[in-house]
């Protein structure tokens, strides 16, 4: 039998590694100039810690894990039967699985900062990059499992937060050569529109709804708030917002005109202004800090996790045509589910599996990381080898990847070997060489070849490491 993995899961060979590993590198230095620290949290979670946290539709993509043992031994199946007969799935896997793989990083996060709450300061400023799995349908740039970046400060209410996450997702994306657009809501804002269209107890309907209009266009995202109860009114109201138009201050005056009973409802939404009034001092935030990317308000931008209370983002890339590379928002209740109430925290979760396919759609990842060996002894014999490990022992204590061929072959097999692992610089060390005391190094890719007195070690690492500074 063919051996394959799941749908919606890859492997990564040492050529995609080297990618990965310089996304994770780029972001982990980003967040750590800003103050935060690393942690982890295990990749199964209690399904009570992650259930009802993400909305319906949230939960039925958690992948849930089987109790061990005889997990179905003491099942009373008649009790998990409907009406017709048939078994009711949902209720069984709840009986039969008590743990699941997380979903997402934030909220094995606030369940950390519950549990762990004596033994940390606040605010907390934290980052995590791991794997995550939803039972989703693999298609181009969504994944079962993929890993998320997370960085989230909790413990403090202040926009400053807001303007750091801002500011991290501009410099990591200008490391890595990606423009970008930072994209901005609040959630409070869109419980506004709920409000001033009649209908408050629909705002998370509406919500998820509206999170869908760039997938599936405004008639069918209108077509699916009216099959939610909404009347042809109330989704006039939401069409006059989603349809404003002009410049940051523009949409803000606009929208407080319609929060305040300038809509055809004539119905007011405090809950809406206090929204319109954080935006507010988060762009004057932004423009005080010379943000290099563009960001721009976004009326229609939802994120469809149920935790968000405040400020949401979104980031996209400019040139290459995929999902959000980025996002993530305030939330004010999170851990209070979890027994400790009134701490608000925000953040955001860099998507490293979309970052990687853009940078190699654009072909932006650096050139050098094709290799992860700088210099390739060739195996010329066993005298020529002890002749060569003394010096290939030195380059390695100074940080130089550094192979020896393991076995006695032909050149052309050895300089294969390096071709095909993109190694840029081979030594041919033979008996002659050995005679004169010397290494012999040649840079494969400028033709360019030195030889070397074997004890002028630190002569041969310049060499070796004038190409890259380069």
């Amino acid at each position: 039998m063919k051996p394959s993995i799941p749908k919606g899961t890859r492997d990564f060979g040492q050529q995609e590694m080297a990618g990965r590993n310089f996304i994770f590198d780029t972001i982990k230095g980003v967040f750590r100039t800003f103050g935060y620290s690393q942690i982890e949290t295990p990749a199964m979670e209690n399904l009570s810690t992650l259930l009802g946290k993400y909305g319906e539709e949230g939960d039925k993509l958690l992948f849930r894990v089987l109790n061990s043992g005889d997990a179905f031994g003491k099942v009373d199946f008649d009790s998990f039967k409907d009406s017709d007969g048939a078994i009711n799935s949902v209720a069984l896997s709840k009986e039969v699985c008590e743990k699941g793989l997380r979903y997402d990083l934030t909220v094995p996060f606030a369940r950390y900062v519950v549990q762990h709450q004596n033994d940390i300061s606040f605010p907390f400023k934290r980052f995590q990059i791991q794997p995550v799995w939803r039972a989703d349908r693999p298609q181009k740039g969504r994944y079962r499992e993929f890993y998320q970046c997370d960085v989230d400060v909790i413990g403090s209410r202040s926009q400053v937060n807001e303007l750091e996450l801002v500011q991290i997702a501009d410099r990591v994306f200008s490391l890595l050569d990606v423009r970008v657009l930072v994209k901005i809501n609040n959630r409070k804002v869109l419980t506004g529109f709920a409000e001033i269209c009649g209908f408050p107890d629909k705002v998370v309907d509406i919500t998820v709804a509206i999170d869908k209009l760039d997938k599936i266009g405004l008639d069918a995202v209108e077509e699916e708030m009216r099959g939610k109860g909404l009347t042809d009114n109330a989704i006039a109201v939401i069409e006059q917002i989603l349809k404003l138009s002009g410049s940051t201050s523009e949409k803000i005056a606009s929208m407080r005109s319609l929060m305040r009973g300038g809509s055809p409802s004539g119905l007011v939404s405090e809950t809406g202004l206090k929204g319109l009034d954080e935006l507010e001092e988060l762009f004057g935030l932004i423009d005080a800090a010379g943000i290099g990317s563009p960001v721009e308000i976004d009326l229609s931008l939802a994120r469809g996790l149920n935790y968000y209370t405040g400020a949401i983002f979104e980031v996209k890339a400019l040139d290459f045509s995929i999902g959000s590379i980025c996002g993530g928002g305030r939330y004010d209740n999170l851990t209070g589910i979890f027994g400790l109430p009134d701490v608000s925290g925000v953040g955001i979760s860099f998507g490293a599996d979309r970052i990687y396919d853009v940078l190699s759609g654009l072909d932006k990842f650096p050139k050098g990381l094709k290799s992860s060996t700088t210099l390739l002894f060739a195996n010329m014999g066993a005298d020529e080898v002890r002749y060569i490990l003394p010096v290939a022992k030195a380059l390695r204590e100074m940080g130089v990847a550094v192979e020896v061929y393991p076995d006695t072959a032909k050149l052309k097999k050895q300089f294969d070997y390096a071709d095909r692992k993109c190694i840029p610089f081979l030594s041919i060390t033979g008996a002659d060489e050995m005679a004169s005391g010397q290494v012999n190094v040649k840079n494969l890719v400028t033709g360019e070849q030195k030889a070397f007195s074997i004890n002028d070690v630190q002569e041969i690492f310049d060499f070796l490491t004038a190409v890259e500074e380069k």
